[in-house]
């Protein structure tokens, strides 16, 4: 089998592997739903992540606050770092450790929801976020590989896409952000369309 075929068998086992995880099907819904509920009394979601899962996390804030399926009003979704002159100058004054913690600390409400993905589950600034998130009564949402990391203690809710590998754990994850793109979106704004 060529590289190319093993590359899309291996992300083909992974999605079959979290399909039979009932756990993580369980957990997606439990976090639809409180991003659901979060929306019907005023809150946002907020999203980080590093290098790959910060275009992610943008990606999925996108989805959100501009539309994914069909025409609706906006919703409030962010990536931490999409203001560069804040990522930049928090991580010169302070440190990069700090950057996505002092943003939650600005514009994190108690009822927001904050989701950090992080393949590895030990990224400083994001372990950093999620214990800021703590203080402030956000709920906390970690997507991770096989291990959780240090996310795992820190997480009122964890997927943990059970593999080691990278790219296939962000597939993953960009796949399970979508399912639930679309499912706050349609149970939003479903009767309107």
């Amino acid at each position: 089998m060529c590289k190319t075929a093993e590359q899309i068998k291996e992300l083909s086992v992974l999605c079959e592997r979290v399909l039979a995880d009932k756990q993580i099907t369980a957990t997606l819904d439990q976090v639809t739903t409180t991003i659901i509920n979060a929306y019907k009394t005023g809150n946002k979601t907020i999203f980080c992540g590093n290098g790959g899962s910060a275009a992610e996390a943008q990606h999925l804030a996108a989805e959100l606050s501009g539309k994914f399926n069909f025409e609706r009003r906006p919703i409030p979704a962010e990536a931490c770092h999409v203001n560069s002159s804040f990522v930049t100058a928090v991580s010169n004054d302070y440190d990069f450790t700090q950057v996505y913690s002092r943003h939650i600390d600005g514009f994190g409400c108690k009822g927001d929801i904050l989701i950090g993905l992080s393949t590895s589950g030990t990224s400083e600034n994001i372990v950093n976020a999620f214990k800021t998130a703590q203080t402030k009564g956000l709920t906390t949402v970690a997507l991770t590989g096989k291990t959780g990391g240090a996310l795992d203690a820190l997480s009122d809710f964890i997927i943990k896409v059970p593999s080691e590998n990278v790219p296939r754990i962000q597939e993953i994850h960009l796949l399970l952000g979508h399912i639930i793109c679309e499912k706050v979106e349609k149970a939003l704004f479903g009767d309107e369309h």
